[in-house]
This record gives structure tokens, sequence and C-alpha cells, in this order.
């Protein structure tokens, strides 16, 4: 009898609305629509191409010098301003500051031979002039996110705005410590890859090729969110977490080919920048001529951009106020979580006039 007994309060139940439900969850988080994005008001002031120059009005403003930020090429911005409470944009809008997102928006085949630097000049340049003019500033604040971090670095070494601080986050700016497997790596320095042929053949890098391509380097197994998924399935607030990082994860847009060339070539390759031998227009990207105060901050547990690619700038620039902050996060948990809006604030609040 204490066996039978035993056995029957061991075996689980079976509840199969429960299950049914769960699984339904699960599907409509695959298959369902797409989420809303860009929680945080805001309006357009300025437009080139396909780009988009956003403000945010502060709630109630406490700074005189606006927060400029630039995202990667490769990705939608709303990772920036991913859910209440945790939006990075939110955070610094609450806390007081003017913010400007310049959002690429999504390249066309016609976009084929826009350059790095073409971005620095043309979009970056001009973007910042027009949110110091909007914002009846003096000066700015400029927040560079991954590659985003690499174009306004760029952009500082040539710059005649009046960048107060300059923030690069999870940037990649020494590539002689590649990210990629050391195989790979060496068949891009010795010229196994041909990079060149492909951009020819595609004048654009479809979306496609480069989620297959960071997939490769930091998840080539890629099931266990969805396992997870399946597992938390009846938790509304987890699935949609999962919804919208899974959206933004999978919302990779077109990379220019001249772009991904010089990327490729003149970065990866060569470490250009660097060794102060990447040109915007025939003027060379001297790291050394930026003197904003600068913050780099480093994700501990980033598997894309790992922190020997970030630190060097540290050393790059002429800056006299200069800091680092190694953070424990991922490459996209930093924006995620919210978390890199705190640290901004902590790190601005002193350096913007308030």
């Amino acid at each position: 009898m204490a066996t039978e007994t035993l056995n029957k309060n061991t075996i689980p139940s079976f509840d199969f609305e429960k299950e049914m439900t769960r699984w339904n969850e699960f599907s409509n988080a695959i298959s369902g629509p797409e989420l809303s994005e860009g929680h945080t008001p805001r309006h357009a002031i300025w437009k080139k191409n396909k780009a988009t120059l956003w403000h945010y009005p502060t709630v109630e403003k406490k700074y005189d010098v606006p927060v400029f930020i630039v995202y990667s090429l490769i990705n939608r911005p709303t990772i920036l301003d991913f859910a209440p409470g945790t939006s990075v944009i939110g955070g610094l809008v609450n806390s007081g500051y003017d913010v400007y997102l310049l959002d690429w928006g999504i390249a066309g085949y016609e976009d084929k031979d826009i350059t790095l630097g073409d971005y620095v000049v043309d979009y970056i340049k001009k973007g910042v002039g027009r949110a110091l003019r909007h914002a009846g500033a003096d000066e700015v604040s400029v927040v560079g996110y991954c590659l985003g971090g690499t174009l306004t670095a760029m952009y500082a070494a040539i710059s005649d705005e009046p960048i107060k601080n300059l923030v690069c986050a999870a940037v990649p700016i020494d590539y002689s410590v590649p990210a990629m497997p050391e195989k790979w790596a060496e068949g891009l320095k010795e010229g196994a890859f041909n990079i060149d042929r492909f951009i020819d053949v595609y004048g654009l890098i479809p979306p496609v090729y480069i989620e297959a391509m960071f997939r490769s380097i930091t998840s080539p197994i890629y099931y266990s969110p969805y396992v997870t998924l399946l597992t938390r399935a009846n938790d509304k607030r987890f699935v949609e977490k999962w919804r919208r990082m899974n959206q933004w994860t999978k919302g990779h847009v077109p990379l220019t080919g001249e772009a991904f060339r010089q990327i490729s070539n003149d970065l990866m390759k060569e470490n250009k920048l660097v060794r102060g031998e990447f040109t915007i227009r025939g003027n060379k990207v001297d790291l050394g001529k930026i003197k904003s105060n600068l913050l780099v901050v480093i994700s501990k547990n980033d598997n894309l951009i790992p922190q020997e690619q970030s630190l060097p700038l540290m050393d790059l620039v002429s800056s006299e106020d200069k800091t680092h902050q190694l953070v424990e996060a991922g490459h996209a948990s930093l924006a995620l979580t919210g978390k890199l809006s705190g640290i901004l604030d902590s790190w601005l609040c002193d350096r913007s006039n308030h």
C-alpha cells in the first residue's frame, strides 16, 4: 500500500488544456504579427535619403547638452527603445536629457556605393549640426553603439562641431584581435575570401547573409531560445519580452557593398583605423585628434566584440578626461535591460552643464 501511494503521489498529472494553451502561445509567439516598436514619444526633425533624425524631447529638461545617438548599420535601433521600463532612450529622457537618434533606415540597391566616409560626413556630421540648431545648444554628447561607435569615433576625429562628450559602447576599434574563428581571420588576411567579387555581384549585402555571418560567430546552434520559449510559454511577460528580442534579432537590414568592402578590407584585414591610415575623402582619420571627454563602455560577456577590440581607443585619443567601464552584460543585453541609460546618466550628468 505504501508503495502504491508513493507511486501515485510522484506521477505528475497531465493537464491537457494547460498544455494546449502552452503550445498555442508558443506557436503564436513564433508566427504571430510583429509587436509595436518605439515607445518613447518622438518626432522627425530631419531626413536624408533613407535616414531619419528623431528627436525625443525630455520630460523635464535638466541638462543643456543634448545626446546624439548613432547605432549600428546592420540592425534597426529599436533595441535602444526596447520596451517601457527598459528603454535606453526612455531612461535618458526621463533623466532630463534631450535625445536625438540617427536612424539609418533600410538601404536599397541604389545605395550600394555609400561608403563609411559618406555615412560619417553626409549623415552623422550633418545630423549633429541639425540637432545642435534644433536644440539651441552650444555643445553635444555623441553616443555610438557597436559599429555606430566606430563611426562616431571616426566622426569625432575629423569633426569641427563642438563635441563635449563622446561615448563608445561595445565598439570595435582594434581589429588585430579577431572576433571570428582563427581560421576565418587567417583566410580574410591572406585573401582566401574574395570579398570584392561577392560585393561586385550583390551590390548590397542581404540581411540573410548578415544574420548567418553573426549567427555563425555567436550561436551556431540556435535552438535553446525556442526551448526556453516552449518551457515558459505560459508566462505572458516572458513571452512578450522573448518576442521583442526575437523580432530585433531577426531584424537585420541590408548593408551597402562599399561600406562592407571597407569594413572587411580596411578595418578587419588591414586595421587601418588603429594604424592611422583610414581615410575619409582623402583625409586621414587621426583618432589622436579626439579631445572630447571619453567614456568607453565594454560588456564583459560580449561574444561579438571582445574588450581587446575596444580598450585601445583609450590610448589612441588625446582626451584628458577618459574613462572605461566594464559592465556585467552581453553585447545586446547592455541595451535590452536598459542598463546603458543608467551608465550614461551617471557619467554625463556632471559633464552636461546642468
